[in-house]
């Protein structure tokens, strides 16, 4: 009869529950071949690939992202194309990270007003605060700055509006307007700008103003400091030093000759006119009275 080998266990002994991972020292077990690398690395903390929590699939996800450079896709529909887990697993997977702290989701507003979602991947655990990592190769957050708020821009004031609306007026308004840039750059209009300001400088020009006087009228005595709205000053202007109306110019009174009737001369039988006491023509008057 065999005798029982007493230095034999007498079966496998497992590993220790706290760390499944570690084996007895009889030669088993994983050992390791290591190249140092020295291009295209990422530096893994053993707080991720050890985590007693994380799935398999949550940890590789998260040594991918941290392997991406910024701005690469890291959506779940990226992410679904690049490996064949499907969304609804690396949805899961990403919901992992997120709740351990090696990935945020930020909502941001663009300045078109859309709203979209950036993925953050750190690669140390936030444990659900945000705080600026030290040294760990997880850049902050860039964070969107708010939309700035549109400033309602006043309307212009109004101007005066001239009696004539003739085409040629109106043009030499224009030209005079677009000219202004040339005694002082602050003066330069919108087509809006000037397209408001034209019926006043019409006004101006009507009222027999010579187009020299409107731009020296504008043009002088402008403030030092920068203008921030050229075209409220002009129409201010235009308004405040509107000169009056020329005087009223009445026709002198000519009353035309009278229209005597046509009739015959006795004389001579030709046609003329003169008043009703005439019965000779002026050459028949003539020869008789030399």
């Amino acid at each position: 009869m065999d005798t029982e080998n007493t230095s034999a266990p007498p079966r496998a002994q497992s590993a220790p529950a706290d760390n499944p991972t570690r084996t007895r020292r009889h030669g088993g077990g994983i050992t390791h071949d290591n190249t140092r690398h020295t291009t295209r690395f990422v530096v893994i903390g053993n707080h991720l690939v050890q985590h007693k929590e994380l799935s398999l699939l949550a940890i590789g996800l998260s040594c991918h992202l941290q392997s991406l450079p910024t701005g690469a896709g890291a959506d779940i529909k990226s992410l679904a194309a690049r490996f064949p887990e499907g969304p609804t697993r690396i949805a899961a997977a990403l919901r992992e990270l997120e709740a351990h702290g090696y990935l945020r989701r930020e909502r941001h507003r663009t300045e078109t007003g859309r709203i979209v979602t950036r993925t953050v991947s750190c690669n140390q655990p936030h444990a659900g605060r945000r705080r600026e990592p030290v040294e760990t190769g997880c850049p902050p957050a860039k964070r969107t700055p708010p939309p700035q708020r549109r400033t309602v821009q006043k309307s212009l004031p109004a101007v005066p509006q001239p009696s004539s609306t003739a085409p040629a007026l109106l043009q030499t308004a224009i030209d005079l307007l677009a000219t202004l840039r040339r005694h002082d750059p602050r003066l330069l209009l919108s087509a809006t700008e000037t397209a408001h300001l034209v019926p006043g400088v019409a006004a101006w020009l009507e009222r027999d103003v010579a187009p020299g006087a409107v731009r020296h009228a504008l043009t002088t005595g402008l403030p030092d400091e920068p203008l921030r709205r050229p075209a409220a000053l002009l129409a201010h202007r235009l308004t405040d030093r509107l000169p009056p109306p020329p005087p009223f110019r009445t026709q002198s009174a000519v009353v035309p000759p009278p229209r005597h009737p046509l009739r015959n001369c006795e004389g001579c039988d030709r046609g003329f006119r003169a008043p009703a006491l005439e019965s000779h023509c002026r050459d028949c008057r003539a020869a008789s009275h030399p």
